[in-house]
């Protein structure tokens, strides 16, 4: 069967390549991210999942279309990706030295002989523990660009901001691999 993924993230598209082992098309859902913020951090990352993947649906037909979101989480506040520097130095001091969670919300719409698709979405959370950074250790960081396109304003990918993780690697890269791999293959009746 052959796939969408409706992400831009490059990092997620190589995670996906991993998860299906063949080809597949990219269509970056465009619509405004819209979910109460009261919500509990898995709910949440699933529903931003869900409308990125119905974006796209309309266009899928007979193929498969995943969506996929990811925060994080520090003491109950979400970080979501920092508006400029100092947003990004904000969120990279607060995560020094203390442990967090990551989560990744993804919506898979399989497709059935209807012509319509199958909705399933699931969320995984990640523990991550930072190093304790230094001004000056953040700072560098931060003029490397690398922040500002992440949630948490850090990749788990980037070297030395992290001491210790609790689960999946992936999933904090955006995309848990192993998860996905157990649904798809549960969706396709494996």
């Amino acid at each position: 069967m052959d796939w969408i993924l409706a992400s831009a993230s490059p990092r997620r598209k190589e995670l996906f390549g991993e998860v299906i082992n063949q080809q597949f098309e990219i269509m970056v859902a465009k619509g405004e991210e819209k979910a109460d913020k009261n919500l509990s951090p898995d709910i949440l990352v699933q529903t931003l999942a869900k409308q990125k993947a119905q974006e796209i649906a309309p266009y899928a037909q007979n193929k498969g279309v995943l969506g996929a979101d990811t925060i994080v989480v520090l003491n109950g506040e979400v970080l979501g990706k920092p508006k400029d520097e100092k947003d990004a130095y904000r969120m990279l001091n607060a995560l020094s030295g203390k442990t967090h969670e990551v989560y990744t919300g993804v919506c898979l719409l399989y497709p059935t002989d209807s012509g319509t698709h199958t909705l399933h979405s699931f969320s995984v959370c990640t523990k991550v523990t930072f190093n304790a950074l230094s001004n000056e250790q953040i700072k560098d960081y931060i003029a490397t660009g690398s922040p500002m396109d992440k949630a948490g304003a850090y990749g788990i990918q980037d070297g030395s901001l992290v001491q210790k993780i609790d689960g999946s690697f992936s999933n904090v890269v955006g995309l848990p691999v192993e998860e996905c791999k157990k649904q798809i293959a549960r969706l396709q009746g494996q």
